[in-house]
């Protein structure tokens, strides 16, 4: 179900207060994406998106905004920050990894789709396979993983396309009796906790080589699993834990990858959406600095991205001209301007978010789905203890979040952790050892805690 624009700022606003006109030109240019695909062939490829800039100071929702678009909108989604990436023959990671970033979420969202395809299917199978692994046939007794023998398993299930497994065990009335007997149980979920042993694929290792023979659009391990023979560990696991595992690997027997992949990349050129956090660390400022290369290096090696140009993956080649990119930076010590303008030019919507007054923090505080205090009033519910603010213990919160921004560094939103975990650290401590009741956190109370470091300057930027 396609989303509105405004049903997506209502969306948003559960999580970000304020901000209106950035969470509207998020809405608007997410909105357009499905407004394009409405449309001929050849007008389609002519309209690209109009990339989004987002200024603001620390701490007022310019990452928030990316992390619930990755919820809200069922499209490939990945955030980067711009500081990691550094210039080509530099050390670091190429730009072009967060392409590849991309269509990797785009594989998962798919393959994800598939399980959930195939899921019934897949299930029924996995308790076919539990059922034997219960109650084995004669000769049916899973063996040692002999290394030896998977090279010669390997060669063998190469040339034969169908799995004779089914063909090698012998049944007589009394294991077919007994095997009807524990499909019975499993389905009305008797043996959950009863305890069974296979073998099944062993993990994939990182690499750190694979990573970065990666960023070249190559994998290493995929080439390496397809000449070698998969590795098989034996595991003894609950009848449930076992049921999972064993359906991951029934789904992937259902699962056309070779389609998987080519409707990924699709999806990843035509609705992925990249998040470039930190933007503004990528100006060079001083033109006498060290490092300045780099910087405005970063800028021109992402610009033929934003612009459209062709990244090889391990998937296929990606064309990125219809790719969204929203950049975000609080421009503290520089402003938008001072990116290169070719940059400039490729993200048309600017849009200023502002900093935080009093009142925002109120509505931090109250009005946000799982805000701050829901959340530290249900932690101390696993104590048994409820946990109330008044009105006025907020308002007092909320300003002094406000002044002591004001007065040292401006982080915005993340001032309230800091000064609530200080508030709450006792009743933290002692809640476990406290008989269950009821504890107000009153006006009186915000001042007993927080007043002497509120007047102490040198304590307040130390501790808050």
């Amino acid at each position: 179900m396609v989303k509105t624009p405004k049903q997506i700022v209502e969306l948003l606003d559960n999580y970000i207060i304020g901000q209106d006109s950035a969470k509207k030109a998020v809405a608007v240019a997410l909105y357009n994406r499905y407004r394009r695909l409405q449309l001929p062939k050849d007008l389609q490829q002519e309209i690209t998106p109009k990339n989004i800039l987002m200024a603001g100071p620390t701490g007022v929702g310019k990452t928030e905004i990316a992390r619930r678009l990755a919820k809200i909108v069922n499209a490939p989604f990945v955030k980067v920050e711009a500081t990691k990436f550094t210039e080509v023959g530099y050390v670091g990671r190429n730009v072009e990894s967060m392409v590849r970033d991309l269509v990797e979420e785009s594989v998962r969202i798919s393959e994800q789709a598939e399980f959930d395809r195939v899921k019934i299917e897949a299930t029924e199978h996995a308790n076919d396979r539990l059922i034997k692994l219960l109650v084995p046939g004669f000769g049916d007794e899973e063996e040692e993983d002999d290394p030896s023998e998977r090279w010669v398993d390997f060669f063998s299930d190469t040339l034969d396309d169908e799995d004779d497994d089914e063909d090698d065990e012998e049944l007589d009335d009394q294991i077919i009796d007994k095997r009807a007997s524990v499909a019975d149980k499993l389905k009305k979920g008797l043996l959950e906790n009863h305890e069974v042993t296979l073998y099944v694929e062993s993990a994939t290792k990182a690499n750190q080589m694979n990573d970065m023979i990666g960023q070249m659009g190559m994998d290493m391990s995929s080439l390496m699993g397809g000449l070698m023979p998969k590795k098989r560990v034996r595991r003894t696991l609950s009848v449930k834990d076992a049921r999972e595992l064993l359906i991951q690997e029934e789904a992937k027997k259902l699962i056309n990858y070779d389609s998987l992949y080519q409707k990924a990349v699709v999806q990843a050129q035509q609705n992925g959406i990249i998040f470039i956090d930190e933007i503004d660390k990528t100006v060079a400022g001083d033109k006498n600095t060290t490092g300045q290369v780099s910087r405005e290096g970063v800028q021109r090696d992402i610009l033929p991205i934003v612009e459209g140009s062709i990244v090889s993956t391990k998937y296929g080649p990606v064309n990125t001209e219809h790719i969204l990119f929203i950049a975000a930076g609080a421009f503290a010590e520089s402003k938008p301007s001072d990116l290169i303008p070719e940059l400039q030019g490729r993200f048309p919507i600017r849009v200023e978010l502002n900093p935080l007054r009093e009142s925002d923090f109120v509505r931090i505080l109250k009005d946000s789905k799982n805000s701050l205090l829901k959340q530290y009033e249900s932690l101390l519910k696993t104590d048994g203890i409820n946990l109330i603010f008044t009105q006025e213990a907020i308002c007092k919160l909320a300003k002094i979040a406000y002044d002591v921004n004001q007065g040292t560094d401006n982080v915005g939103a993340r001032r309230l952790a800091t000064i609530l975990e200080k508030l709450l650290e006792d009743i933290l401590f002692d809640g476990p050892d406290m008989s269950e009741g009821e504890i107000t956190v009153t006006e009186q109370y915000v001042d007993k805690k927080l007043g002497d470091i509120i007047t102490n300057k040198d304590l307040t930027k130390f501790i808050l």
